[in-house]
């Protein structure tokens, strides 16, 4: 029986539950695998000969040798576990983040300090303008 799930409404929004950490575990335990030196030197000396060695989806593979990390995180990867590829590429988070958001480092490091991006019309995909009307809790009262 398949769980109720709420949280798939929210757009542009993956929670990594059970099911994406099924979905992603060749994948993310490639990423920690990048913890070793050895392991680095060997994906950065031949990235799809190192990927043929996990168990991994070949668009998982493909997701990685694009450096898609958004693509990455829907195909089960967990943001924690991605950063192993960003460091071994000499990237720093705010740049991976940058890139997932389509915006130079620097432009969302300034988006980030103003505050982030704003909450209107990132609640639900089903919001008409009143995100508590659409998700009130069973017996809550509407205002």
């Amino acid at each position: 029986m398949a769980l109720d799930k709420p949280y798939k409404d929210v757009p542009g929004t993956t929670i990594f539950d059970a099911e994406q950490s099924r979905k992603g575990y060749h994948l993310n335990q490639f990423c920690m695998s990048l913890m070793k030196a050895d392991n680095r030197a060997r994906f950065k000396a031949d990235e799809r000969a190192y990927l043929d060695e996990w168990a991994m989806t070949e668009d998982q593979k493909l997701a990685v040798l694009a450096r898609d990390l958004n693509r990455c995180i829907a195909l089960g990867g967990n943001i924690y576990f991605l950063a192993k590829i960003g460091a071994t590429d000499g990237k720093s988070f705010q740049q991976m983040a940058g890139s997932m958001t389509g915006l130079s480092e620097e432009q969302y490091r300034d988006m980030m300090i103003k505050g982030g991006r704003s909450a209107e019309g990132n609640r639900y995909i089903g919001e008409d303008g009143d995100a508590q009307a659409h998700h009130q809790p069973q017996g809550g009262k509407k205002d």
